[in-house]
């Protein structure tokens, strides 16, 4: 249950955040944006540091998850029915995108997410939003799938994002474009390994992987990356 402590402390969360993205055009996810921030809301550093433990990073994770969490209301308000699966996770990364309000926010926090001490973060905040993409599509796989499915998107996902950082075409038309290709590309490596699979002459050679790879199960925990390997009950 929420108490008022914790709706003061949402409160001031996305007040730092509003105050911040003023900023970051500017100077970045840094510190110097993390103080700024804390002057505009009268906010003291103290408290800011206690919700934000490591400043501008955190700020800008938490800008990320903001992206996450409109393009899950967006997508409980579409209607996707009658489309492919593939053109529904198309969707669903097209929205994650369109609800970002500020191109050079999420240009700064790339940058900064992919330096090597923030690495794992930048992974962790990817493989946060395309699970909840598989997961608001309804995903029900719960063995190996679960991962590659994850993985998968997760590059196309990411390549996506650095096309549309540079795009300028109309309505970022190409990025759309690019998007549905990078799609068809994984979708016909999908059908290669059915193939593969389904080709009698390559199956004894395909029981010891095969085996290895029905003892991997989703992750118990959902706060991990990429997940936890759990043995077969």
């Amino acid at each position: 249950m929420k108490t008022e402590h914790d709706d003061a402390q949402s409160a001031t969360k996305v007040a730092l955040l509003d105050a911040a993205l003023m900023h970051v055009p500017f100077d970045g996810w840094t510190e110097v944006t993390f103080q700024a921030a804390c002057q505009d809301c009268g906010v003291d550093q103290v408290l800011a540091q206690a919700i934000f433990p490591r400043g501008a990073v955190d700020l800008a994770l938490a800008y990320h998850a903001r992206g996450d969490a409109l393009m899950l209301q967006r997508l409980a308000t579409e209607d996707l029915t009658g489309l492919r699966f593939r053109d529904k996770i198309s969707a669903a990364v097209r929205f994650r995108l369109e609800v970002v309000d500020d191109k050079e926010a999420v240009r700064r926090g790339t940058t900064l997410l992919t330096l090597p001490q923030y690495a794992g973060d930048g992974a962790r905040a990817i493989w946060g939003t395309v699970d909840a993409i598989w997961t608001a599509l309804g995903d029900g796989s719960d063995d190996i799938n679960w991962y590659t499915k994850r993985a998968s998107l997760s590059a196309v996902y990411t390549a996506t994002v650095l096309y549309w950082l540079g795009d300028d075409s109309l309505e970022h038309q190409a990025t759309w474009d690019f998007l549905d290709r990078r799609i068809d590309n994984v979708m016909q490596f999908e059908k290669l390994k059915a193939q593969v699979q389904a080709n009698p002459l390559l199956k004894p050679f395909l029981a010891g992987p095969n085996w290895l790879a029905d003892q991997i199960k989703r992750p118990v925990g959902r706060d991990d990356l990429p997940g936890s390997l759990t043995p077969r009950r």
